[in-house]
């Protein structure tokens, strides 16, 4: 692979120097243990500062949703027409509803237009609107920064994840997108001490989201000038002829395994959304603990088996799928198998411990699952259509979880049992189970070729 960065200038400037230093560090805590192959170094070494750039754009992109979780009590303490659990579940189902819609839009746009763009526009936009989150006043301002927020981050994932796809084999795949993932992981722990932050005196909750929106304004000005589109993609899309979003949608959705797997990665997000937004406020109501002590009990445990869950699911996928194309999902089955106990055990929990060892348990599982959905999506897709399958992926299991976090506020305030509804998201995870391993069957039992092992 020919280095688009150009290293071979006589003129060594400081953004060229902070970039030999940044590869160094990778050359010899990333690239050399995981590098098992006679892959091209100063490849991977390009491969993997892609991950890095975008580690701290997941952390925030997941920061400022897990904040307002924890945050619960004192936002509607603060902002009195809140009112209700209910109310509180239509905004928190109105950004994931917006969320949704606009997914497979960003998706399609980072296919055609490009991710770098898409990416560094989307996280500008999303800071500023969290910014603006900390001046809300009403119920009314509230709804609509969620809603611009879910127009804003619309546009991240799906281009994220395609453009890492774009630089990572099947190889490295599923590591790159599970070390991409813990940003997310440690921007929910983050998030989770928010409840701290909410009850200090000298901050509050309005400090958190004007610092959080600060960081990522300020963050988008470098990523700009170091986050590059991968080369091989340039040329693909330079011979291609661009199609139009009706025909990529129709190539997708005429896809059975597509299907399958849109399927299978929205019944456990039903329960996943609802673990991220609902679950301080449970532990809190359940368990009569202050609300920083919620929001750590609910993200902290869960968080760190989620970081656990995607270095070993990503490790396994990676060496499974050398065995066989079904490898990878597989590993993902074991993942989702892994949240059947797990929820079950949180809705029944009679004490704070055994609930946050079954949360733990949940990461665990949550892990496996989430590293190996793109790697997934690439082996059924071509590699044009990855941003506008995950984007369509993304639409209809955030809609769907738009409408369980609502609904799973109505349910609370009707008095409904917690037992009761866990295990009704304990039996769409075995479901999803069995779609899985169908995902798998439908994939060659066998190795593949070298031309396409380049494409996965």
């Amino acid at each position: 692979m020919v280095d688009h960065w150009h290293y071979c200038s006589r003129e060594i400037s400081p953004e060229t120097k902070l970039r030999a230093v940044l590869f160094s560090i990778l050359d010899s805590v990333i690239v050399t243990p995981i590098l098992a192959t006679p892959y091209d170094r100063n490849w991977m070494r390009i491969a993997w500062m892609i991950v890095a750039l975008l580690w701290p754009v997941a952390l925030l992109n997941y920061l400022d949703r897990q904040m307002l979780a924890s945050m619960k009590f004192s936002v509607m303490k603060d902002i009195a027409d809140v009112a209700t659990d209910a109310n509180w579940g239509l905004m928190l189902g109105q950004f994931k509803w917006v969320y949704a819609f606009l997914s497979p839009l960003g998706g399609f746009i980072a296919d055609r237009f490009g991710r770098r763009t898409t990416i560094v526009c989307s996280l500008f936009a999303w800071s500023v609107v969290t910014w603006l989150t900390g001046n809300v006043t009403t119920y009314e301002e509230l709804l609509w920064t969620r809603t611009l927020m879910g127009v804003s981050e619309a546009f991240y994932i799906p281009a994220a994840l395609a453009l890492i796809t774009d630089y990572h084999s099947q190889r490295t795949r599923s590591r790159a997108i599970g070390f991409h993932q813990t940003a997310i992981y440690v921007g929910m722990m983050a998030g989770g001490f928010g409840g701290y932050v909410a009850d200090a005196q000298d901050f509050g909750w309005r400090f958190a989201f004007h610092a959080a929106g600060i960081a990522g304004i300020l963050y988008a000005v470098p990523l700009w000038f170091f986050l590059r589109e991968a080369p091989v993609r340039v040329a693909e899309v330079a011979q291609e002829k661009p199609a139009s979003i009706r025909a990529v949608a129709s190539e997708l959705l005429t896809s059975f395994p597509f299907l399958l797997l849109v399927a299978c990665f929205t019944l456990p997000a039903l329960a996943g959304w609802v673990v991220r937004d609902w679950m301080p406020a449970i532990l809190k109501k359940e368990f009569g603990i202050g609300q920083g002590m919620a929001g750590v009990s609910a993200t902290l445990y869960t968080t760190i088996a989620m970081l656990i869950g995607v270095m070993i699911g990503g490790w396994l996928a990676d060496r499974w799928s050398q065995r066989t194309p079904r490898g990878r999902a597989y590993t993902s089955a074991v993942g989702i198998a892994l949240l059947v106990p797990a929820l079950f055990g949180v809705g029944n929990a009679g004490t704070l411990t055994i609930a946050v060892t079954f949360l733990a348990l949940f990461g665990l599982g949550w892990g496996f699952f989430d590293c190996n959905n793109m790697p997934i999506l690439s082996q059924i897709t071509r590699p044009h259509l990855r941003a506008t399958g995950y984007g369509i992926m993304n639409f209809v299991s955030i809609s769907c979880g738009g409408a369980a976090d609502w609904g799973f506020g109505i349910l609370r305030d009707a008095g409904q049992p917690l037992n009761l509804i866990f295990s009704a998201f304990a039996a769409l995870a075995l479901v999803a189970v069995g779609l899985m391993i169908w995902i798998a069957k439908t994939m060659p039992a066998r190795g593949v070729t070298d031309s396409q092992a380049q494409q996965m």
